[in-house]
């Protein structure tokens, strides 16, 4: 199965562009939380992760939308590999079953990061 995931940050954005992305991928299930994305304790992706199976292939619009550190990142991957599911990130276009893939999910990851210490720094 294709299963998608979707995350903004706040309540009040809107998950439209996302929702259009997975059907035009053709993912069968969609999560989506409205929250933050600074550490995985997120109703909708833990939820995900318990419904996984080998064979399935979760599916995020891009990286930060599913984790912005890379701690966080390198760890849901490695939870969804033991698993058997592969991950696709559609804007990077990541296949994490090579070390290339590897290689450069960690480098996004921490672009991710490097974006939310950014937005942090802003508010402040």
């Amino acid at each position: 199965m294709k299963i998608g995931y979707i995350r903004v940050s706040t309540a009040e954005q809107n998950t439209i562009r996302q929702e259009i992305l997975m059907k035009e991928l053709g993912v069968d299930e969609i999560y989506i939380d409205k929250m933050s994305g600074k550490n995985t304790n997120r109703p909708q992706l833990n939820a995900m992760i318990d419904y996984v199976r080998r064979g399935d292939t979760v599916i995020v619009s891009e990286i930060s939308r599913f984790a912005r550190n890379t701690k966080d990142l390198l760890e849901l991957i490695e939870t969804l590999s033991n698993k058997g599911v592969e991950f696709v990130s559609k804007k990077e276009a990541i296949d994490t079953t090579t070390p290339t893939g590897k290689f450069m999910l960690t480098i996004f990851g921490a672009v991710a990061e490097l974006e939310r210490e950014y937005i942090l720094q802003r508010q402040r």
